[in-house]
This record gives C-alpha cells, sequence and structure tokens, in this order.
C-alpha cells in the first residue's frame, strides 16, 4: 500500500517552512551562480526541461528533494507499478502505464495486446476503406462520443496530431447541451459515419443521452435498426448494454478496472486515434509515454524530470502561497493540452481528505489553466506580468514544425523565448528611463515598470510526433501522482464529482412532472423561474 505520511510533520516541510518565511523571492539573483543553467536544465532525447527560471535555490531544492524521500515517494512508485490497489478507496489498482509497456515483465500484456491487436485490425479496415456502410461507401467520418477521460484526451491527442490525419476526420460529442450535438451532427453523412459509444460502464449520463440521439438521427436519415451495427462500435464491459443498443459485440472493445478515466486515452479509449492517424502513430504514442515511465521509475529524485516538476509545484502551492499554474503552449496543435491536464490534475488531486480519512490541515491541488500561445498575450499575460498575484507558468514549444511558413515559426519561438525572459528579469526604473530618454514622463515611469521574478519552466522539445507527444503526456501524469503522494491523497478516486450527479436525478424528475420539490430556498427560487420562462 501507499505509504501514509502527514508531510507537514518531516523535518523538510518545516526546514521548507523556514525558508519560506525569509524568502525574498529575487530568481534572477541566483543565475549569480554561473553552473545554475547547467544544474537545472535536463535533456532527454528530443526534451529539454528548462527549470532554471524557478524561485529554487539549492537549498530549497535539496530540502524538496527531502521532502520525496521523508514521504517515500519511490515507496510509492513502486507500489503503483507493482500493481498494488493504491486506489483504495475503489479496491484498484492503477495501472494505465501497463497499457504501453511493451516490456516481458508486463502481467498484463497478453490481455493489453490482444485489445490492441484488435484495435489494430479495426483501425486498418477503416483506414483502407474496406469498412462500408449501409450504402456501400467507405467511412470518412468517426464521431467521439464520451465526456471526461473517453472525451478530453482522444480529442486531445488528434488534434495535436492532425498533420498524421489520414482519411478519416475526427469529431467530438461529449456536453448533454445538444446545441453541440446539432452542431457536430449537422456536417455530417449518415452513409458515411461511423460513431464510437465511450462508456465504460455504457450507463454514463451524458454519453448515453447524446448516444440515444445520434442513434434516432440516423435511424430519420434513412439508416435501418439493422444497418447500426455498421455505424456504431462501442467501448465498454456492458456487453448486455451494448448488445441491447444494437451494436455488434464483435466490434465493442474493452478496458479495464485498473485504467482510471483520465488516464484511457492509452485503452480502447484512444481508438478515435488510432482511426484517424492509423495504428502505427498509435502505437508509437504508447511507446513514447513507455520511455517517460522508465525514466520516472528508475531515475533517481534529484535527477527524475516529473519529480522534480512535482517537488517545485509544491514549493510553490503549500509554502510561497501561489494557488495556480498557467499551461502555455506555444503550438496551435496543443490547442487542448491545457483542458485535458485541468481534468487530469484538478480532478486527481482536488481532495481535502487525506489517506487516512482526515482532513488536511496544508493546500492541495493547484488551479491550471492557459491558453495556446501567442494568443494568451493579448488575453491574460498582463496579469502575469504586472498583477498582484505570482503565477507559475509552463511554456510548451517545438524546434521544427510542420509547416513551410518559417517567418510564422520564428515570431512565435522568438516570443516563447522572450516571455519568460521578461517574466524573469523584468524592467527597471533606470531602464525605462532611459528607453524614453527625452521624451521622459515622469508620471508614466511606474506604469512601465516590470518587478520580474516571475517563475517559470521552459520545454522545448525538436518536433511535435506521436513519440514524443506520448512522453509529454505521460511526464505530466506522473508529476500529479508525485503531488499526489507528497499531499498524502488519493489521486486516482474522484468521490467529489458524485454529489451533483445524485442531486441531478430527483431534480430532473422534478422538472419534467413541472414541480419544485425540497431544496433550499435559492434553488427553489431558481427553478421556479426556469418552469415559468419554458410555459
Amino acid at each position: 500500500m501507499l505509504p501514509k505520511i502527514d508531510p507537514t510533520t518531516t523535518k523538510s516541510w518545516a526546514n521548507l517552512s523556514e525558508l519560506a518565511r525569509h524568502h525574498r523571492g529575487n530568481t534572477s539573483d541566483l543565475f549569480t551562480d554561473k553552473s545554475r543553467v547547467a544544474k537545472y536544465t535536463h535533456q532527454m532525447e528530443d526534451f529539454v526541461f528548462d527549470f532554471s527560471k524557478n524561485d529554487v535555490s539549492d537549498e530549497i531544492f535539496s530540502n524538496l528533494i527531502d521532502l520525496a524521500d521523508e514521504c517515500h515517494i519511490q515507496e510509492g512508485i513502486k507500489a503503483q507499478y507493482a500493481g498494488e490497489l493504491i486506489n483504495e478507496t475503489e479496491g484498484r489498482a492503477v495501472l494505465h502505464t501497463a497499457l504501453r509497456n511493451f516490456s516481458q515483465s508486463n502481467p498484463h500484456l497478453k490481455e493489453v495486446r490482444t485489445e490492441l491487436e484488435k484495435i489494430k485490425k479495426f483501425s486498418q479496415k477503416l483506414l483502407s476503406g474496406k469498412w462500408l456502410g449501409y450504402t456501400g461507401k467507405p467511412i470518412t467520418d468517426i464521431v467521439n462520443i464520451g465526456i471526461g477521460g473517453s472525451d478530453l484526451g482522444p480529442k486531445m491527442v488528434t488534434h495535436a496530431l492532425q498533420n498524421s490525419r489520414k482519411k478519416i476526420k475526427p469529431h467530438f460529442i461529449s456536453n448533454i447541451d445538444a446545441h453541440q450535438l446539432n452542431e457536430e451532427l449537422s456536417e455530417l453523412n449518415p452513409e458515411s459515419t461511423l460513431f464510437t459509444i465511450a462508456s465504460k460502464t455504457f450507463t454514463t449520463q451524458e454519453t448515453m443521452t447524446n448516444a440515444a440521439s445520434a442513434k434516432i438521427w440516423f435511424l430519420n436519415q434513412g439508416g435501418e435498426e439493422t444497418d447500426i451495427a455498421k455505424h456504431f462500435v462501442a467501448v465498454s464491459v456492458n456487453k448486455e448494454a451494448v448488445s441491447s443498443f444494437g451494436i455488434d459485440l464483435e466490434n465493442m472493445f474493452v478496458f479495464w478496472d485498473w485504467v482510471g478515466g483520465r488516464y484511457s486515452l492509452w485503452s480502447a479509449i484512444g481508438l478515435s486515434i488510432a482511426s484517424t492517424v492509423g495504428y502505427e502513430k498509435f502505437e508509437e504514442l504508447l511507446r513514447g509515454a513507455y520511455e517517460m515511465d522508465v525514466h520516472f521509475k528508475d531515475m533517481p529524485m534529484s535527477k527524475n524530470i516529473p519529480v522534480i516538476a512535482a517537488m517545485v509545484g509544491i514549493w510553490y502551492n503549500n509554502f510561497l502561497n501561489y494557488p495556480s499554474l498557467a499551461i502555455l503552449p506555444y503550438d496551435h496543435r496543443l490547442r487542448f493540452l491545457p483542458a485535458y491536464l485541468q481534468q487530469a490534475d484538478m480532478e486527481s488531486n482536488g481532495k481535502y481528505v487525506n489517506r487516512n480519512g482526515n482532513k488536511v490541515n496544508y493546500e492541495t491541488g493547484s488551479i491550471l489553466w492557459g491558453q495556446e500561445g501567442t494568443n494568451g498575450q493579448h488575453a491574460f499575460y498582463q496579469l502575469i506580468h504586472q498583477g498582484t498575484k505570482i503565477i507559475p507558468t509552463e511554456f510548451i514549444a517545438f524546434a521544427k514544425p510542420e509547416h513551410h511558413y518559417d517567418d510564422h515559426h520564428e515570431k512565435l519561438l522568438a516570443n516563447f523565448f522572450a516571455q519568460p525572459e521578461a517574466l524573469l528579469m523584468g524592467k527597471s526604473k533606470e531602464q525605462v528611463e532611459e528607453e524614453m530618454g527625452s521624451r521622459l514622463i515622469d508620471s508614466l515611469v511606474p506604469f512601465k515598470v516590470f518587478e520580474g521574478n516571475r517563475p517559470s519552466t521552459s520545454i522545448l522539445i525538436k518536433e511535435l510526433t506521436p513519440y514524443n507527444l506520448g512522453k509529454l503526456i505521460a511526464y505530466y501524469e506522473h508529476k500529479i501522482f508525485i503531488q499526489g503522494l507528497i499531499w498524502n491523497i488519493f489521486s486516482y478516486d474522484q468521490w467529489g464529482v458524485e454529489l451533483g450527479k445524485q442531486l441531478a436525478g430527483p431534480i430532473l424528475k422534478e422538472i419534467k412532472e413541472q414541480k419544485v420539490g425540497d431544496h433550499d430556498d435559492s434553488t427553489k427560487s431558481i427553478m421556479k423561474h426556469y418552469l415559468e420562462m419554458r410555459k
């Protein structure tokens, strides 16, 4: 089982608290150490992780690594990889890493390989044009109907790898708001559209409501009940419900209870990935993630890239009271990465009860947000540069684009390099006055001064390949797990999302019956307004 240690009882926590009390936050001063960049930059194949602009001195870093040791982080990593039931509240192992482990040491290798082979044959049949719709037309569009991890992961990856797509275009429907359903279906031809219904239990309200509406749309457009098997497949474990829907069980793909939803894109949930970029690219994605898995499992704490990132985040969140992290990919293809990481991180570590069942007395779970560069620069960077809140940032870029507009890419990368430098160095009063020269207006000077010393991490990757994308996603997965271990919380359950679902059921019944039941006064009032407006 995972170690259950209150981090605040450790010696290193006390040391870090003392260091924080006397902390001045002058990150730029740390660069008087000419070896700093080399010490805090880590290269891994096509990746360069530059942690040097973070507000972490050698003494702070040493104590952060000591904290990882005192919380028995390596024992936690071993427990996960050994398949122990570390998701204790649900009695499950957490082995999404087994989905991409191609070594003979993987105890689940046979079942994983069997399912991957099924995905391979399915995707090859689609992409070769041999899978035909009910009028004999090959499939041109695949619609993934899921929500949460069954949507965000595949959506993010298929858009990131958009230049690798072949003949089939992906679409994603997740929101129970039918405006999204209408928007996506309006573009599609039912004769050449395939729907993937992704729901482990085949009972998820949003997914099954959208699936039922997609089925009605298909039948109303000319399809017959007997044609459903040619246009609908499932990723689920509920054979009875899948069969009742009209889906051929030969076209039902499975994943296992040791695969959490927000870590499931590596499984058959990634069917839309394999079906649009090809199985070979999907397998490259898995192999890239596996490479990061090996690094994470084997590398010492002080040189372990996900551990370093996690511990820097602990310093900001728990000792400097910086509650949020901005994810800033300087690549349009990664525009859905911040949303994907919001679920991966905040659903994992948004907990106030520790593994002992007690309420914690320290902060957990960072607030993640962000947008692609350079768009974000014209939206919220003002707050990051000159706001009263210190917001650690993580910049991501690729050296080689997949287009031939060199001028565009050079300007994009110039901003990628400039923003972290501006955050670190700022602009002094003297620099502002020198720049203004004879045009100096004293009253304007304070508005043009930048304090600087705002922390950031830069991740530069040679190019966006499936292999490198897999490695990047796995980096974030492991970082999230480490922070959960430090905070002594269970990162792989999500009981907090259940209450709203439970309350929605009775409320839905009341809406249908046009009768407001027993609720708090505010809820009763707004429901009555809704019913009146719908008349």
